[in-house]
């Protein structure tokens, strides 16, 4: 039967509400029953008991704000009665070392047709990047990607050509503008202009930034890191790179980076500099012919079995709801904790996202060592924010606040949740690789398509994105699943969604039985059943730029 509201942890002193409530409506959890004083709308939250100014809000067992005036039982919460507030943490605590991982029995002798490196790495998609090392490139990469696309069979965008057709007809016919805005156009076409020409190739993947000159000398390192994340990744099979040649970010520097990497790098990777070429016609017609040579070589590889604990998963929410930290986040988790015990790797990212569950995650790090870099990234980060005049405080967005997350504590603590209970074995600073089997805490930002960039940038072959609200976010070479927190999304916005756990809001599915369908998922994507955002050619690539521009 499905509930109107729930309580996610016994310590919790608010109620969620899983529908629109009246005000006057009798609500009952655990025995006990309240009565709402204002309206509350559905995913906001509601009072269990008398908060007076001062009092401590907690939900999730942690502390995610303060009351600023008396809210009655019963009563709404919103932005206006309660401020951000968290607890203090200690990285020197006790560390938990009870971790119960889940039964994987069904799951160990499941495999996932990926694209096997000669260095180990299983890819579950194979594509070949073409990459600028500079902002100056892009229009060439635009060149390119023009004279490859649409021939070699790779162009997946619909096209709303006809429908500008129609329009234009319409005119010239001597339709009014009432009648223009009153017209029901036709559907957009879809599908591939031409076949593959290289079968195994699943695309050309053109990335473009707006940097490497310009900043400071750890702005260009830190993006040779990730794009030689992205040339050394799993799903990549080769690269064609142009250099200006007098930037910042050096071929020597992109080479060390890739170095560091893969010490014994063996993809095909040409790079040329456009100062030392000359021409745009010579640089052009040179990045064809060695582009042309390097897919011809990846059309050589298949897709071969592989054991599940060769998928990296990257977790990142976007868009997120009051729904989205009791049903799309946990269920998440719970994958985790399977990929985990599984021998796979996880990695949970977005640090403003993780403000109020610092000591959580300090309790279950392995080691004092890894504690303590988590402490100190945490800390620096949110530093440089309150430098600039923010704070990990202002991190909900409109839509957040509209949705029920109305303090960045509360956010935090149902995002993270997707990173379920396991171990942290390791963390990262943007944009370290993942070495390590287990839970991988990542430092990026909590903008959705600047940490998914980065997400993969150190190793995740396929993302799980949850949303409330419904986002469009995909990747150039990683299949980003998206995945609804409630079924009101899923049904409004089908061409975008691949998977509902609204189905936990509505009482037909249990957060272990949702993620259990989620993981049989990815094991098919991972296998190349393509995900909604592959499919409408959405790949979004924004490098994190920490420092400043000079």
């Amino acid at each position: 039967m499905k509930h109107l509201v729930a309580k996610i942890h016994p310590d919790d002193n608010v109620l969620v509400a899983l529908t629109d409530l009246p005000m006057g409506t009798p609500v009952t959890w655990d025995g006990t029953t309240v009565t709402t004083t204002d309206k509350i709308p559905a995913k906001h939250k509601l009072a269990l008991q008398f908060l007076a100014p001062g009092d401590p809000v907690h939900m999730y067992g942690v502390l995610v704000g303060t009351a600023r005036e008396a809210i009655g039982v019963g009563g709404l919460l919103t932005t206006s009665n309660i401020k951000h507030a968290t607890d203090s943490y200690d990285e020197h605590h006790q560390r938990r070392q009870d971790w119960q991982a889940p039964d994987v029995s069904k799951w160990q002798e499941r495999t996932f047709m990926g694209f096997h490196r000669p260095d180990g790495q299983v890819g579950t998609a194979n594509y070949w990047l073409v990459i600028p090392l500079v902002f100056c490139e892009n229009r060439n990469i635009q060149v390119l990607e023009e004279a490859l696309v649409n021939d070699l069979g790779y162009a997946r965008r619909k096209s709303y050509q006809p429908q500008t057709q129609e329009l234009i007809s319409l005119i010239q016919a001597g339709k009014s503008v009432e009648e223009i805005l009153a017209t029901d156009l036709h559907s957009a076409e879809n599908g591939h202009q031409k076949p593959k020409l290289f079968p195994n190739v699943d695309g050309i993947r053109f990335l473009s930034h707006e940097g490497g000159c310009g900043g400071i000398r750890q702005d260009a390192q830190t993006l040779c890191g990730l794009l030689a994340g992205y040339i050394t990744h799993p799903n990549v099979a080769g690269a064609t790179v142009l250099s200006l040649g007098c930037q910042n970010a050096q071929v020597s520097m992109l080479q060390e980076e890739i170095n560091k990497r893969s010490p014994n790098f063996q993809k095909p990777l040409y790079i040329l500099e456009q100062q030392k070429i000359g021409t745009e016609e010579a640089l052009v017609s040179t990045a064809l012919r060695q582009t042309f040579a390097g897919l011809m070589m990846a059309n050589q590889v298949t897709r071969q079995p592989a054991p599940l604990s060769k998928l990296c998963i990257g977790l990142e929410c976007g868009g997120s709801d009051g729904f989205s930290g009791i049903s799309a986040n946990p269920a998440v988790g719970h994958v985790s904790d399977l990929l985990v015990a599984l021998g796979g790797s996880v990695i949970l990212a977005e640090f403003p996202e993780l403000c109020g569950v610092e000591q959580e995650l300090v309790d279950r790090s392995v080691d004092t060592a890894t504690a303590e870099r988590f402490s100190s990234l945490m800390k620096a980060y949110g530093d440089s924010a309150v430098a600039v005049g923010s704070g990990f405080d202002m991190n909900p967005s409109p839509g957040n606040i509209r949705d029920g997350l109305i303090t960045d504590a509360m956010k935090s603590a149902g995002a993270a949740r997707k990173g379920g209970s396991s171990p942290v074995v390791a963390v990262l600073d943007y944009p370290e690789l993942v070495t390590k089997p287990g839970l991988n805490l990542l430092c990026t930002p909590g903008n959705d398509v600047e940490s998914t960039t980065a997400e993969v940038g150190s190793g995740a072959t396929v993302v799980l994105f949850t949303t409330g609200l419904g986002t469009p976010t995909g990747n150039p070479i990683a299949p980003v699943v998206k995945i609804s927190s409630n079924t009101a999304l899923a049904r409004r916005m089908p061409d975008i969604i691949d998977l509902n756990t609204g189905t936990v809001i509505d009482g037909e599915e249990t957060i272990e039985q949702a993620g259990e369908r989620i993981l049989d998922y990815v094991i098919r994507v991972a296998s190349g059943e393509e995900v909604a955002a592959v499919r409408h050619g959405q790949t979004d690539f924004i490098p994190w730029k920490r420092g400043v521009s000079l």
